[in-house]
């Protein structure tokens, strides 16, 4: 019997066998549905293409009001075709900035808002709790339905892992030098984000209407920091944050968009249910095609999966064809015995939408019963 689209992508979240292959993308980008999609929103682009949806709502999670975290933000310009702003928090023990810079593809920081320890300790001292809007969660739920599935965040500050929060207030190479420099601070810094995440959880995920939470990040990948750096500095507050979520019964897939192949045994240790993205070498990952059947073996035995195809060299310069080949590839290797959700690993920009419909077509032969 076919499946719907929520049914089978959450059959292969619990490491079982749905009745086809399921294939989605990872957050669609306000930019390509803007010129490519004739500004439809995510979960109409997925329809119009025949993806199995994974809808990302955004500006989900707000700042409480605080006397102590009065946000102020100051154009200062284009520079190189870029708008920059400064963005300046006012506290009782002084002032934190960080500046931005944006295109219409993408927003990035220039200047991160922790420069040395005093900004670290004001941040930790004053930062404000942050709300849940779950009426805005509930009417996206509503709205996917059947359609597929509705991933969320423990939102912070930039990344949804402790680690990955902490690079992207310092900058991933001042963190990587502050653990080697100040451990214990550090630790103490992760402490904190850790705690202020489960409480986040407890507080307002509780009965949240979402099907999956999305945890981890880049900067945790083993081509930015060791396995040792990663059981030191990731694994421990990320099963906190985890055991939290599991609490209050939603799953949890680690994101790892970068090396990943010196630590599939160590990603399972935090409890995650599903880890992604399964990056090969063309979009900054280190799983070849080579290396699939061992991921599936060692990782995909302790873990579903969900990623793996490369959304430059494929999706966006390939050809319908090679998509369809590709997800085939795909589901032969990673897909054996389920568990499995084929997708691009990453975001992608100005990929072409008659591939994307190639990734839905390549499905047709991809089924288990």
């Amino acid at each position: 019997m076919s499946m719907t689209s929520k049914e089978r992508m959450m059959t292969a979240l619990r490491g079982g066998v749905p009745d086809r292959l399921p294939v989605t993308i990872h957050q669609w980008q306000q930019y390509h549905l803007d010129r490519y999609m004739k500004g439809v929103d995510q979960l109409e682009a997925f329809l119009a293409v025949g993806l199995d949806a994974s809808i990302t709502p955004s500006e989900l999670s707000r700042f409480d009001d605080s006397p102590s975290w009065r946000v102020n933000e100051e154009s200062m310009g284009v520079q190189d075709g870029h708008q920059v702003t400064r963005h300046s928090i006012a506290t009782p023990d002084g002032e934190l900035t960080f500046v931005t810079a944006s295109s219409p593809v993408t927003t990035y920081v220039t200047e991160h808002m922790i420069k040395n320890r005093q900004d670290a300790e004001i941040y930790l001292s004053h930062r404000p709790p942050q709300r849940l809007d779950r009426a805005l969660l509930s009417r996206w739920y509503d709205r996917t339905g059947d359609a597929g599935i509705v991933r969320g965040f423990v939102d912070m500050w930039g990344q949804p892992g402790v680690w990955q929060d902490f690079c992207s207030l310092l900058g991933t190479q001042e963190a990587i030098f502050w653990a080697m420099d100040e451990p214990a601070f550090v630790h103490h810094f992760l402490n904190t984000i850790a705690e202020w995440k489960a409480d986040y959880v407890q507080r307002e995920m509780a009965g949240a209407r979402y099907d999956l939470i999305e945890h981890g990040g880049g900067t945790a990948s083993s081509t930015v920091i060791s396995p040792t750096m990663f059981d030191e500095f990731c694994v421990p507050y990320d099963e906190r944050v985890i055991a939290a979520l599991h609490e209050v019964g939603l799953p949890v897939v680690y994101h790892t968009c970068g090396g990943m192949m010196a630590i599939l045994n160590n990603i399972p240790r935090n409890g995650c249910d599903a880890s992604e993205t399964l990056s090969p070498p063309g979009v900054g990952g280190d799983i070849h095609r080579e290396h699939r059947s061992t991921v599936k073996r060692v990782l995909g035995s302790k873990v579903s999966l969900i990623g793996g195809l490369d959304q430059h060299g494929i999706l966006t310069k390939g050809t319908a064809v090679q998509v369809k080949e590709e997800v085939k590839s795909l589901f032969e290797s990673f897909g054996l015995g389920g568990g499995y959700i084929c997708s691009a690993s990453d975001h992608f920009f100005d990929a072409p939408v008659e591939n994307l419909r190639a990734m839905a077509e390549g499905t047709l032969h991809c089924r288990y019963q």
